[in-house]
């Protein structure tokens, strides 16, 4: 199918999970910027560095063709503003992923960033794809073949990441650029959701769903049935068809301020690879 330009609906739901810590989760959600960031440090050092994170991409809010440059240079922006964050023997950190729709001449695309163990995900013709790589110990042992998929998911070490904006970390964020097609659902979300939810069940609901806003809050409140043992935070966005005006839906303001803040960096090699 040929990339067009595309018109947008989108939903979001955020959770502190049901661990009765502050949500150190924050996202921006309003065209063409669609972003989840996972705070982590402790002592509200993780709420104030995904805060920062966000805060970075709220210029490129209304801007129809955002370049990899911009989207670059609010990374880099936001690691210089968490990085002066740190105090004590602690850094705060964050991960941050999500999509940017932007144009390549008149089409339309998805621009995919991610840096640490949020997600995203794409379900587009009934197949559900993760368009991110988790920056994380266990997906390293499953890139190298010492452990499979299955293993990994249930894994001591499976919240410990590579990656991160902050926490010591120099390590850069990664990118796609994917047509945005009609009927494509783009899926954002803190570990909080991908932790308690497979794949499988996720795809259902997204399925199921026809409305962003459903399918965003559907699934934060799955993954509190499931255990919600995290802040879990959830963008939805549906290419509706051709237009050159993208659609702002209403998102919710569902911001907590209990949580957990189970993701951390590795004591190790924090600043993970390049």
């Amino acid at each position: 199918m040929t990339p067009m330009s595309v018109r947008v609906g989108h939903g979001a739901a955020t959770h502190a999970g049901l661990r009765g810590r502050a949500n150190e989760d924050s996202y921006l959600a309003d065209a063409p910027v669609f972003v989840v960031a996972d705070g982590m440090g402790g002592h509200e050092a993780g709420a104030r560095a995904s805060a920062a994170a966000v805060a970075e991409f709220q210029p490129l809010v209304g801007i129809a063709r955002v370049t990899n440059q911009d989207v670059r240079a609010a990374i880099e922006r936001a690691r210089s503003n968490i990085d002066a964050l740190a105090t004590g023997q602690r850094a705060a950190g964050t991960t941050l992923t999500g999509v940017v729709l932007t144009r390549v001449g008149d089409a339309g695309y998805w621009l995919a960033l991610n840096i640490g163990d949020s997600r995203t995900y794409r379900w587009a013709r009934g197949r559900l794809e993760q368009i991110s790589v988790d920056h994380s110990v266990v997906q390293e042992l499953v890139d190298s073949g010492q452990m499979d998929a299955e293993t990994a998911a249930r894994h001591s070490r499976r919240n410990e990441i590579t990656r991160a904006l902050g926490a010591g970390s120099v390590g850069q964020a990664d990118f796609w650029m994917l047509p945005a097609e009609s009927g494509d659902r783009i899926l954002v979300c803190s570990d909080g959701l991908s932790t308690e939810l497979d794949d499988e069940r996720i795809a259902r609901i997204l399925d199921e769903e026809t409305e962003p806003q459903d399918a965003a809050q559907r699934l934060v409140h799955e993954a509190l049935l499931h255990g919600g043992r995290d802040n879990v935070t959830v963008i939805v966005v549906d290419a509706l068809g051709d237009g050159g005006d993208d659609v702002y839906d209403t998102v919710p303001s569902v911001q907590s301020d209990d949580a957990d803040i189970d993701t951390r960096p590795r004591a190790a090699a924090a600043g993970g690879s390049t």
